[in-house]
């Protein structure tokens, strides 16, 4: 499987999963997630599967300071309707990687490890995605905003004739890796697009 270079410079992301470890599916329960593996789930990569990466990370960092932050034990909040904007899309990668679901996710056992009912959407929070510990009720509010990294100004061009199928056989081997260039752009300016706030 080929893939850009970059998506294996990016940081991963480490939590611990007491399910995982209880049902033997991961030895002590240590998952790790990589950009690549949300890409496979999303089924590509863009600013917006980059950004609800990288607000999941910042998010999980904040909250477990110097610890492994705890899959399962963790409550997204969203500003919108799952069907407005790119809500749905964010929500999708942070659910895969914190477990974290509205009401269709695990209902647990006996009374433990349950993943639903842990995100939401319309709720009171000015951020893209507002993150709360259940253990100890502390919160964190990350924003993201990529508009200060641009992309190559020929990249919309190019899109629109190849989805109008006017597309030569140079568009569709140049705007792949002009497109990829930005989301790669936009994990090297982390500081510049992730805004973190308690």
């Amino acid at each position: 499987m080929k893939y850009p270079a970059f998506f294996d410079t990016i940081e991963t992301i480490t939590l611990q999963d007491h399910l995982s470890a209880f049902l033997g599916s991961i030895e002590g329960g240590e998952v790790e997630f990589s950009y690549l593996d949300i890409v496979k789930s999303a089924g590509h990569s863009c600013p917006t599967v980059a950004g609800a990466y990288l607000i999941t990370q910042a998010g999980l960092k904040a909250l477990y300071p110097g610890e492994t932050p705890v899959r399962g034990e963790v409550f997204a909040s969203f500003k919108e309707t799952a069907a407005e904007g790119v809500a749905g899309v964010i929500g999708n990668v942070v659910s895969q990687i914190t477990g974290a679901t509205t009401t269709s996710g695990f209902k647990g056992i006996g009374g433990k490890f349950a993943r639903h009912s842990l995100m939401e959407f319309e709720a009171d929070t000015t951020a893209s995605v507002k993150f709360k510990r259940l253990d100890t009720g502390a919160t964190v509010e990350v924003s993201y905003d990529p508009s200060s990294v641009q992309g190559d100004p020929a990249q919309m061009e190019i899109m629109q004739r190849l989805m109008q199928g006017m597309g030569t056989p140079e568009d569709k081997a140049v705007f792949g890796p002009m497109w990829q260039k930005r989301v790669a752009a936009i994990f090297q300016n982390i500081d510049q697009v992730i805004t973190v706030s308690s």
